[in-house]
């Protein structure tokens, strides 16, 4: 049963020196085009209409995005999918993309949740890192969202970036917990080819904060979410009681998923599905056949049980012992009791009565633990 969606809006008004996702700079007649393109791609694929326990529209900058082109991209969303009792409907959006009009449409269309990416609360940061939006904005931004009762609210930050101190990290951070919302994200900057940032670390002109300074702004995060009530539940995930992203712990619990749009991931049972990301490319594809597929790559049992445990071991609960059992017919203990062995004598995980998770110990150890999981030939055995 497939009950998420990931939809794809790649549009940006600037592209971010960081930035390595699928996007282009927005332009109507680009975007008209795509959106034509992207409802041929989701009617070809939805032959009915399914309930969906998850929306995510995901960018690129989905309310870069005109009204009347925001409104025909909700029109689409309503008529191929349903939405199950408390379904999570998150849109992405930048600060000051997000007028008035455009909160009003998508409030009274549904959405629930509204992610944005502010990453800074320093003016001066936000330009180095091709940022639009300033500090203004996100004030702005989240008094519009919380007047017209989505209160649903995360904000994206970041940290370890160029010429950034501690000092400064905890000077944002502090601030962004003043909005006391119900979600952060918070991810150190990783340097990507074909990005600004990239050719400027090439050329010798960017440089990081030592990797120590990195660490400990990761656990002064983690030490002052924890402090106002705000649980780590992902390694860069932390939110308040019940403010989870559902939509995200769909793909930490390897569960399946629709991905729609340019350069989209989807994963069904046994395959997972990678669209093509040249704008042209996509649209002429998914105009002519509705299946704009790069690549569609078999996944195997093998291969599904070693992402289980990767992707679930990122969580802070960590992995279901009966979750496991139930999808695959074996027991974590019986499939790798060596190596869980090794593991717990050494204080690097702990097994409660249901979940299988790292300890605060073996967090710094989480891809020595990970490689453990690789499963050799003579495991398949064990795989039916």
């Amino acid at each position: 049963m497939i009950t998420s969606v990931y939809i794809h809006i790649p549009f940006c008004e600037k592209i971010c020196h960081y930035c390595d996702f699928t996007k282009f700079f927005y332009d109507e007649k680009m975007a008209d085009d795509y959106l034509l393109a992207l409802e041929n791609e989701i009617k070809t694929t939805m032959v009915e209409k399914q309930e969906m326990e998850t929306i995510f529209i995901g960018g690129g900058t989905p309310t870069a995005l005109n009204a009347r082109q925001l409104k025909q991209l909700l029109r689409i969303v309503e008529q191929y999918f349903s939405f199950a009792p408390n379904c999570e409907y998150t849109f992405e959006a930048n600060p000051g993309d997000l007028t008035k009009e455009k909160i009003k449409l998508l409030k009274n269309a549904g959405v629930n949740r509204i992610s944005m990416g502010v990453q800074d609360l320093n003016d001066e940061m936000l330009e180095q890192l091709g940022r639009l939006h300033r500090v203004k904005d996100v004030y702005q931004n989240i008094n519009d969202l919380q007047k017209e009762g989505l209160n649903n609210i995360s904000i994206d930050l970041m940290y370890a970036l160029p010429n950034q101190t501690f000092e400064h990290f905890d000077q944002t951070l502090q601030e962004a917990l003043q909005f006391d919302l119900p979600h952060y994200s918070a991810y150190s900057l990783q340097i990507e080819p074909k990005t600004i940032f990239y050719q400027r670390y090439k050329k010798g002109k960017l440089v990081k904060p030592p990797e120590e300074i990195e660490a400990d702004m990761y656990a002064h995060l983690r030490k002052e979410m924890n402090s106002k009530g705000i649980k780590q539940y992902e390694i860069s995930n932390f939110s308040k009681k019940g403010f989870e992203s559902k939509h995200n712990l769909t793909y930490w619990n390897n569960n399946y998923y629709y991905g729609f749009g340019a350069g989209s991931h989807g994963y069904l049972p046994g395959k997972r599905i990678i669209n093509v990301r040249p704008y042209p490319t996509y649209v002429q594809k998914a105009m002519e056949t509705g299946v704009p597929k790069l690549h569609v790559e078999e996944i195997s049992e093998k291969e599904r049980v070693e992402e289980e445990m990767f992707l679930g071991l990122r969580k802070s609960e960590g992995v279901s012992l009966k979750e496991f059992e139930k999808k695959y017919h074996i027991s974590i203990n019986e499939l790798y009791k060596n190596d869980l062995d090794v593991f717990l004598e050494r204080g690097w995980i702990e097994i409660n009565e249901d979940y299988i998770k790292l300890t605060e110990l073996g967090k710094p150890f989480g891809n020595e633990v990970f490689q453990a999981f690789l499963l050799d030939e003579e495991d398949l055995v064990f795989l039916r």
